[in-house]
């Protein structure tokens, strides 16, 4: 029998939301595979379906800025040790004056921003600087740039006022030019749904091929359905997997500021009043701390 250690029950316990015991016994079960003890977790019903992973102890900040024109938007995420630091003047002013350099140069990953110049020297140099004078160590954790490439339409942006711990940038696009100031609250408003109900993509053609296959095993493992004739099965898998995809994209999401319609409606009926056809066609999406890759939602995901 493989020894299950207490660390590895918490890292269970911290992904999936289920109680330590069942973490134990499913990590037994698994023989020790973190992944595999979760989808039994799944299928017993006792693990959240899109529970983060473990999320980092990472104080800092999430900031955001969009050009002028609403074509453009630059979203970083820079962390720190402490929320004092955090709150620290020259922390917020540090974080406010790379987000700029990241919107001006087009910066889309943390590499490309730390080569750029800033303030007589390069951005890396710079966050160096800002960490002999704090004291503690900052990190450029992310980087994310939205884009319209010249087409029609608008980025909104969102930042929780809540300490700057979330935020998020969306590309709407538009078949014709549209009033600047009603797109740019539009693009607000759908920038603060996407912060609030976390999708994790923008429509189910975007989902991966392995993920849906992955949750339909899940579903057809869970032990209400093993009676069930296989036709009356596949028909309940299948509902549940639809109902599991609508949660999670942002299309199908009832959207936040008027729950009696979705968002994909929400943005049909803004088009009409725009006179415009409106699309979301990416999102991207910081969390301070979080620990999964899976944070932006695009058309390629």
């Amino acid at each position: 029998m493989v020894d299950i250690s207490a660390q590895m029950v918490k890292e269970l316990r911290d992904k999936s939301g289920a109680a330590m015991m069942d973490c134990k016994k499913a990590l037994v079960e698994a023989s020790g595979d973190s992944e595999k003890a979760f989808e039994i977790l799944r299928q017993k019903g006792v693990a959240t379906a899109n529970k983060k992973s473990s999320r980092t102890a990472s104080e800092g900040l999430v900031v955001g800025q969009i050009a002028k024109d609403g074509k453009t938007g630059a979203l970083i995420e820079v962390n720190c040790e402490t929320d004092f630091v955090a709150r620290n003047e020259e922390f917020v002013q540090l974080t406010k004056d790379l987000a700029e350099v990241a919107l001006s140069t087009k910066s889309a990953s943390v590499d490309a921003l730390n080569k750029q110049a800033i303030k007589s020297t390069t951005v890396s140099e710079h966050v160096t600087a800002t960490i002999a004078k704090t004291g503690e160590n900052i990190i450029i954790r992310r980087a994310a740039l939205e884009d319209l490439s010249g087409k029609e339409g608008v980025i909104g942006i969102y930042v929780h006022a809540l300490g700057g711990k979330m935020g998020a940038l969306v590309t709407i696009e538009a078949d014709k030019k549209i009033d600047a100031e009603k797109g740019a609250a539009l693009g607000r408003d759908i920038a603060m749904h996407i912060v609030s109900a976390k999708p994790q993509y923008v429509s189910k053609n975007d989902i991966p091929a392995d993920t849906i296959e992955n949750e339909r095993r899940i579903e057809a493992g869970k032990q209400d359905l093993q009676d069930k004739k296989p036709e009356m099965r596949e028909k309940i898998v299948q509902g549940r997997i639809d109902k599991i995809f609508a949660e999670r994209c942002l299309n199908e999401q009832q959207f936040v500021k008027d729950p009696t319609q979705t968002v994909s409606k929400h943005l049909a009926q803004s088009g009409t009043d725009l006179g415009a056809k409106l699309e979301v066609k990416s999102f991207s999406l910081f969390i301070l701390g979080e620990t999964q890759a899976d944070s932006n939602g695009t058309g390629d995901e």
